[in-house]
């Protein structure tokens, strides 16, 4: 095998052409130009705020994790082509990400918002669930907001500590917030969760359920009486107080609701009559349900009696037709967006920041979600049957297929590999 001379028509991202055809329809273009032109307005300027969203958005669907990666993209014909013919320097897209302001974020996060929620529209589902949750990103520099904070990994480290909301069941994003990495959960987060909430409840409409799960940080007045004012329910895990938990062990009140094969009882579940002083004060009327199990194997331990093997876990919700049990199995589905934040920093790279610049930071976090977004919306667009793929999958199905650009007098031909999965949707 001969190594040949260099083919200046050789492109490792042909998926990109059916993918910005994708969005051009979608009308992201026009979007992003009405959001952002006022960054970058003026005659002289050579790189539009919007072809740089768009340029960040390609490369981010392509696998870049970092603004860096755009200079291996510049030795791709096709990717230059799709980005008007030339690529700017990074110094110049580092700039630009620091032009972002608040109205701008605001903007962006709404964008993000519109394509997570764009497969609700005209459903008419009888419930959706909203699952909020925070992460951690540690940082080894001294980007702004970088302070020490709650950190599983790298104790005392600087980082970030971003909210994210999900739909589960599109399993997309529909809002995020960076915040520097010693904020916490609590009730400063009510004007966000409102938010959230009413940005659901305009596309699902007024009888759709919304259920909003959170971890045990939703243990909090403010967040319960805010989420139950705005006509939803939610379901949190309770902050184990002496008094909870002096209640729950001598409950008499067990029922058995799955048994092991000897006949033991393996999970029994209690409605306790348990209320804080504070749920009074605000007349919030909260059920408290309890559920403990012989063979829990992840999440917190606690045990509360020393002559039995169980683990216990309690819930607060404000829904009162469910039964206790269900209440509980509603709320372990909400470990599916660990999972998708998971996915979200190892095939997205949202914990890698491109700046010292906080404003720019938490652009690049909006810019990679909203690619997550539309991505997700294109592959189902397909009908291909991949969603549960994972990002490094999708892309090598659909965006990282080489082809050859060929042109004619007629104008220009993209060919990719007969077999490849590219290949079968084109034709």
């Amino acid at each position: 095998m001969k190594v040949a001379g260099t083919d200046e028509e050789l492109t490792g991202v042909a998926g990109l052409v059916g993918f910005g055809a994708f969005l051009r329809k979608l009308g992201v273009d026009r979007e992003l130009r009405e959001s952002f032109f006022r960054l970058k307005d003026g005659p002289t300027v050579v790189y539009p705020m919007e072809t740089q969203i768009r340029l960040l958005v390609d490369a981010a669907v392509a696998g870049e994790e970092r603004v860096f990666g755009l200079e291996g993209l510049a030795a791709d014909p096709l990717f230059v082509r799709l980005a008007g013919g030339v690529i700017p320097s990074i110094d110049t897209v580092y700039r630009d990400l620091c032009r972002f302001d608040d109205r701008a974020l605001e903007a962006l996060e709404a964008s993000v918002a519109r394509h997570g929620l764009a497969e609700l529209r005209g459903k008419r589902l009888p419930i959706v669930h909203l699952d909020i949750d925070t992460t951690v990103e540690p940082l080894f520099g001294m980007q702004e907001g970088a302070l020490p904070g709650p950190n599983p990994h790298y104790h005392a480290r600087p980082s970030y500590h971003p909210v994210l909301a999900r739909i589960a069941e599109t399993g997309t994003f529909v809002g995020a917030l960076l915040r520097p990495g010693n904020t916490g959960f609590g009730g400063a987060e009510v004007p966000l969760i409102e938010k959230w909430i009413d940005r659901v409840r305009a596309e699902v409409g007024p009888h759709c359920v919304i259920y909003v799960r959170i971890d045990g940080a939703a243990d909090c007045i403010e967040i319960m009486a805010a989420i139950t004012a705005k006509g939803a329910f939610f379901v949190t895990k309770a902050d184990m107080t002496p008094d909870l938990c002096g209640i729950i062990a001598t409950s008499h009140m067990w029922k058995t609701v799955d048994m092991d094969a000897d006949g033991r009882p393996r999970q029994q579940v209690a409605e306790v009559p348990f209320a804080r002083g504070v749920w009074g004060e605000h007349k919030l009327p909260l059920r408290v349900i309890a559920v403990r199990t012989r063979d829990r194997l992840n999440g917190r331990q606690i045990f509360l009696w020393s002559d039995l093997d169980y683990t216990v876990q309690v819930f607060i919700t404000n829904d009162w037709t469910e039964t206790p049990i269900d209440v509980a199995r509603r709320y372990d589905f909400r470990a599916g967006i660990e999972p998708m934040i998971g996915e979200a920093k190892n095939g997205w790279g949202i914990g890698k920041v491109p700046s010292q610049c906080f404003h720019a930071n938490h652009a690049m976090l909006l810019l990679k979600l909203l690619s997550f977004n539309l991505l997700k919306r294109y592959e189902r667009s397909l009908h291909l049957g991949i969603a549960r793929w994972n990002a490094a999958w999708i892309r090598r199905s659909l965006i990282n297929v080489p082809g050859r650009i060929a042109r004619s007098g007629r104008g220009i031909t993209l060919y990719v590999p007969r077999r490849s999965p590219l290949a079968r949707l084109l034709n």
